[in-house]
C-alpha cells in the first residue's frame, strides 16, 4: 500500500509540470489590449472582385479575436496596418478520373504585401509578403466555387498576418 501514494504523487507532479511553459495571453511581452491597431482597407491589384474587402474584414476579425491588440475603428491608433493584394493564383491539384483535362480540385492562393507602422515613432514594425491558401472542389461552376472559397482564403491570409503581427520578432 505504501508505493501507491508515492506513484500517485509522481503522476500528479508529472501532469502539472507539463503545463509549466504555457502562457496565457499575448506572447510578445505586451499586456492584452495595451496597444491599439487600425486596419486600413486593402488595395486589390488582382482580378478577383471583392477580395480586398474580404481580407480587410477577416484581418480585423482575427486581430480582435487574438486579443493582443485592441481594434481601433476610428480615431488614433498605436499601429496602422495597410496592405496590397498582389497575386491571386489557382493551380490544379487533381483531375476527373475519365477526363485528364478537366480539373476537379484547385489550390487557390492570394499574396499580400502587409505593412504595419507604429504611429508614435513612425517606425515600420512589419513589412512582409504573406500568402494565404485554400482548397477548392469544383462542381459544375468554377465561378461559384471560387466565390464560396473566398471567405476561407481571406481567413487563412488573415490568420497568417495576425500571427506575424502578434508574435513577430520586430
Amino acid at each position: 500500500m505504501r508505493p501507491l501514494p508515492r506513484l500517485l504523487g509522481c503522476l500528479v507532479a508529472l501532469a502539472l509540470s507539463g503545463c509549466a511553459g504555457y502562457r496565457l495571453g499575448p506572447t510578445n511581452g505586451l499586456a492584452p489590449g495595451e496597444k491599439s491597431v487600425r486596419v486600413q482597407p486593402f488595395a486589390n491589384q488582382t482580378m478577383e472582385p471583392r477580395l480586398g474587402d474580404a481580407v480587410t474584414a477577416a484581418l480585423r476579425k482575427n486581430l480582435q479575436h487574438d486579443g493582443t491588440y485592441r481594434l481601433a475603428t476610428h480615431g488614433d491608433a498605436d499601429i496602422v496596418v495597410t496592405g496590397t493584394l498582389k497575386r491571386y493564383d489557382r493551380h490544379e491539384l487533381s483531375f476527373l478520373p475519365k477526363d485528364v483535362l478537366t480539373a476537379r480540385d484547385y489550390r487557390v492562393s492570394v499574396t499580400a504585401q502587409i505593412v504595419a507602422r507604429d504611429t508614435n515613432s513612425g517606425k515600420t514594425i512589419l513589412d512582409d509578403e504573406v500568402v494565404g491558401y485554400t482548397l477548392v472542389r469544383v462542381g459544375s461552376d468554377l465561378t461559384s466555387a471560387d466565390r464560396q472559397a473566398l471567405p476561407l482564403l481571406a481567413d487563412d491570409l488573415a490568420k497568417r498576418a495576425t500571427a506575424l503581427l502578434a508574435d513577430g520578432s520586430w
